[in-house]
């Protein structure tokens, strides 16, 4: 099976990353990426030869020279930061990790970007480290969102869908969207799946299509499908967008390193510039929040699998269990329960609540999504 064409360029050095990590399963990571054992070991062997330099259709110039001279090194400097609009700690990271002979110290190099008009002092405010929780593994979280829409240039609003893993910041779908409705963000999410895995658990706001802006935490289409898949499903608290801080941050910057002033023809063309910054984002961009590391050296593929099939929906013997009728309607106890209609024709199990007298918690799998009062009425 060969490489999607979209991916060609892109994807190589991300799989060569993971595969080279301790412990990596190969044949399953192949299997992930859709090429062949020895289409996958083939483009292994060219990277411990030639390193990226390898992976290339295309020839490059060489990185590095012993003779360079200090006005070369100066516009080295000047030429990644126009490439990739990095700070002086992160250009000095990419440049030993390159192999730079000589490489000027951060603070050198933002001189450097001063003295040629490549920083003002609001940008240096703007670029204050913020300071957040994180995740101990791979996969516990990912955080999901839309960022703001960009306009085409024929007029057509293109919606950039973003996950981003929370432990290693790694990014795990950049794709440019027309709609933004499930079944766009399910099949983007089921790429996403094949090639990564699930994660244990999957942040997003309120917002449509994982979430109900009239109602937080009401289950969706979109989220009952994520439940049944075994993922965990969370929202940010209403007006907290510092809630999905990490991939905010990642949209910041999205467009001070790629958006802005940009103007894309089509979705395809977009598609291919979000493809080539994204392979910059996760493996050669160095991180503050990392220590300067590439949040592909911190990332691992999920070790569970994604099932081709929605496992049935199975609950504990001492659970009622009740089939969710037309509209969202729960009937127990001779007593009717208005709950969220995406849960039609779906069994969910009733448990008596340990803490509320009368009262009866409501689950779909290993979700709890509402607790009814008996001495309510709905």
């Amino acid at each position: 099976m060969s490489w999607n064409p979209r991916d060609t360029v892109n994807l190589r050095l991300e799989f060569v990353r993971l595969a080279l990590q301790k412990g990596a399963n190969r044949r399953e990571l192949c299997q992930r990426y859709g090429i062949s054992p020895k289409t996958g070991y083939k483009w292994l062997n060219r990277y411990a030869q030639s390193g990226e330099a390898g992976l290339e259709d295309r020839s490059r110039r060489p990185l590095s020279s012993p003779n360079r001279t200090t006005c070369e090194i100066e516009q080295r400097v000047v030429s990644l930061r126009n490439e990739h609009r990095w700070g002086g700690r992160k250009l000095e990271r990419r440049l030993r990790d390159l192999g730079e002979p000589v490489v000027p110290t951060a603070g050198t190099m933002t001189r450097i970007l001063h003295r040629h008009g490549l920083i003002v002092p609001e940008a240096s405010l703007a670029a204050a480290p913020w300071k957040r929780f994180e995740h101990e593994q791979p996969n516990d979280l990912w955080q999901m969102d839309f960022k703001g829409w960009i306009e085409l240039i024929d007029g057509r609003r293109c919606s950039p869908l973003t996950v981003l893993d929370d432990h290693s910041r790694f990014n795990i779908v950049l794709d440019a969207c027309g709609p933004t409705d499930t079944q766009v963000v399910r099949r983007r999410l089921r790429e996403a799946f094949r090639r990564y895995g699930l994660p244990l658990r999957i942040n997003a706001d309120n917002g449509s299509p994982w979430g109900s802006p009239a109602q937080p935490g009401q289950l969706t289409t979109l989220g009952i499908w994520l439940i049944r898949l075994g993922v965990k499903i969370s929202y940010s608290r209403p007006a907290h967008p510092q809630t999905n801080g990490k991939d905010e941050r990642f949209h910041r910057t999205l467009k001070a390193e790629l958006l802005s002033g940009r103007h894309f023809a089509s979705f395809c063309g977009a598609q291919r510039a979000f493809d080539t910054w994204r392979i910059v984002y996760n493996t050669q961009r160095p991180h503050q929040a990392l220590d300067m590391d590439t949040p592909i050296t911190r990332y691992r593929p999920s070790p569970r699998p994604y099932p081709e099939r929605l496992p049935p929906l199975q609950y504990g013997d001492a659970d009622t269990v009740v089939r969710v009728r037309v509209n969202g309607e729960l009937r127990f106890m001779s007593r009717r329960f208005k709950v969220s209609s995406a849960l039609e024709n779906l069994p969910v199990a009733i448990r008596p609540s340990t803490t509320q007298p009368d009262c009866y918690d409501l689950y779909i799998a290993h979700h709890h999504f509402d607790t009814i009062n008996l001495n309510l009425t709905k």
